[in-house]
């Protein structure tokens, strides 16, 4: 995946896609001028754009995935932490919990992930 970055249309556009997948070009054509609004030549055009990305793929006529929304969602996390707070991520949780408090349930899910950390390690 070259680029972690979507555009808001972009993204809209690659929610059908994930909440569809696999599908064919000619569905999605279809689903995109229904929530989207567009036409044929436009959907196509994205598409080649995401797909040039790595994000997506149109094999045959079928539209798939190559990075799940949570991988791409990760990998955006992680360019944001790395440019933001020069990868620390405990520097990032901090300023995050600086500003809004967490509630108990977020304290032991964040502990769990810690726990499983340094069972793994």
């Amino acid at each position: 995946m070259q680029d972690n970055k979507l555009g808001a249309v972009e993204s809209r556009f690659a929610d059908i896609i994930w909440d569809n997948a696999p599908l064919s070009s000619t569905e999605l054509v279809r689903l995109c001028a229904k929530e989207l609004g567009w036409k044929k030549s436009t959907t196509y055009t994205v598409l080649k754009k995401l797909c040039g990305r790595g994000i997506f793929q149109n094999v045959n006529g079928t539209v798939s995935a190559l990075v799940s929304r949570e991988e791409f969602a990760a990998a955006r996390s992680e360019h944001f932490v790395a440019e933001t707070f020069a990868g620390s991520l405990p520097a990032f949780l901090a300023a995050f919990a600086s500003r809004r408090r967490l509630s108990p349930e977020e304290i032991d899910e964040i502990q769990k992930m810690i726990d499983a950390c340094r069972e793994d390690g």
